[in-house]
C-alpha cells in the first residue's frame, strides 16, 4: 500500500519499517495535498491561540530581552498570518487616513522646530563657561532622563486610552498608535517629515520660550540660567528625536554605522529592547527614547498602577480600541 495512502487512512509506519520505493510524480500529490492540509491546520491553531503563550509569560512576570525575542520569533514563524502587517485590513485603513493637512503640520513643524533649535543652540553657547561644566552635565541628563519618561507616558497614553474617532486628536495622533501594532514595520517607510512633525511640535512652546528668553533677558540673568536652558535644550532635543529613535529600533537594515553603536551600549533605544513592547498586548516598556527607565518601571509596576486607577474610576477597559483595530477583518 502507498505511503500516502496508508497515512490518510490513519495507518502509521513503525520504527522497523521499510519505506517504499519512490514513486512516481503523479503518486505523491496526494502527500503534498495533506501535508498542506496540515501545515493550514496548524497556522489555523495558531491564529485562534492568538498569543497564548505571551500573556502566559507576562502573566508570569517574564520580561526579559531574551524571553520577549523567543516569543517574538515564535509568533513570526507560527503566526506570520496573524502578524498582519501592511496588508491588514486595519492597517490599509489607517495609512488612508493621513490627510494633506496633516502633512502640512508636519511640515511647518518641523521646519520651526529646527529653526528654533539652531537659533538656541548658537545662543547657548555664548553664554557657558567652565563654571557651568558640573551643572550643565547633571542638567542634560536630567533632560535626558525627563525626555525618556515623557515618551513613555505620552506613548502609554495613546496606545492604551483614546479613539481614533476622537475629535482632531483622533486621526490626528492617536492614529499612528494603532497603525504601528498592527504594521510595526510602518514607521520604517515614513519619511523624516512623518516620523517626526508630530514631535517636533511637541518641542515648540520650550523653544519659543528659550528664544524668547535669549532675546529679552540680560547677559547676566541669562549667564545665571544657563544650566536651566541647558536642560531645557537636552529635554527638547531628545524628544524631538524621540521617534527617529524609535523608528531605528524597527529598522534592520542600512542603518549607520554610528546608530547601531548607540544603540548596542543603550544611549538610544536598542531594537532587541523595544521587542518588548511589541509582544501582545503591548502592555510594557512604554519608553522609546533612551528605555533606560523601563525596566525600573516595569519593576514597580508604575503602568499598571495608573491603568487600575483610572480603570477604577472611568470604567473603561485598557487598549480597546487598540484590539478593535487588531481584529479588524473588514
Amino acid at each position: 500500500m502507498p505511503v500516502a495512502r496508508a497515512l490518510a487512512l490513519g495507518g502509521s509506519l513503525g520504527p522497523g519499517a521499510l519505506l517504499p520505493a519512490p514513486q512516481p510524480e503523479a503518486d505523491t500529490l496526494p502527500q503534498a495535498g495533506a501535508r498542506e492540509q496540515a501545515a493550514a491546520e496548524r497556522r489555523g491553531r495558531a491564529m485562534a491561540s492568538g498569543g497564548a503563550e505571551c500573556a502566559r509569560l507576562q502573566a508570569n512576570g517574564a520580561g526579559t530581552e531574551l524571553e520577549a525575542e523567543a516569543v517574538y520569533a515564535q509568533e513570526e514563524s507560527e503566526c506570520s498570518s496573524r502578524r498582519w502587517g501592511a496588508q491588514h485590513v486595519g492597517a490599509r485603513e489607517l495609512a488612508e487616513l493621513y490627510s494633506p493637512g496633516k502633512r502640512l503640520q508636519e511640515w511647518i513643524s518641523v521646519i520651526l522646530c529646527f529653526c528654533l533649535i539652531s537659533f538656541n543652540f548658537y545662543n547657548l553657547l555664548s553664554y557657558l563657561s567652565l563654571d557651568h561644566t558640573l551643572s550643565v552635565i547633571v542638567g542634560i541628563f536630567a533632560g535626558v532622563i525627563t525626555a525618556d519618561f515623557l515618551s513613555g507616558l505620552v506613548h502609554w497614553g495613546a496606545d492604551t486610552w483614546g479613539s481614533v474617532e476622537l475629535p482632531i486628536v483622533g486621526k490626528a495622533f492617536i492614529r499612528p498608535f494603532r497603525e504601528h501594532h498592527i504594521d510595526p514595520t510602518a514607521i520604517t517607510r515614513h519619511d523624516f517629515i512623518e516620523t517626526n512633525g508630530d514631535n517636533c511640535m511637541m518641542t515648540l512652546v520650550p523653544l519659543a520660550n528659550m528664544a524668547y528668553n535669549f532675546v529679552s533677558l540680560s547677559p547676566e540673568a541669562l549667564y545665571q540660567t544657563c544650566p536651566w536652558e541647558c536642560f531645557i535644550f537636552a529635554l527638547a532635543i531628545f524628544v524631538t528625536l524621540t521617534n527617529q529613535i524609535h523608528k531605528w529600533s524597527h529598522t534592520y537594515f542600512g542603518l549607520p554605522r554610528w546608530v547601531i553603536f548607540l544603540q548596542d551600549w543603550h544611549v538610544i533605544l536598542p531594537r532587541k529592547h523595544h521587542r518588548i513592547h511589541h509582544v501582545s498586548p503591548h502592555e510594557t516598556y512604554f519608553c522609546i527614547t533612551t528605555g533606560w527607565l523601563n525596566y525600573p518601571l516595569e519593576k514597580i509596576g508604575f503602568w499598571r498602577c495608573l491603568e487600575n486607577i483610572i480603570q477604577g474610576v472611568t470604567g473603561q477597559k485598557p487598549r480597546a480600541d487598540d484590539m478593535q483595530w487588531a481584529q479588524k477583518v473588514k
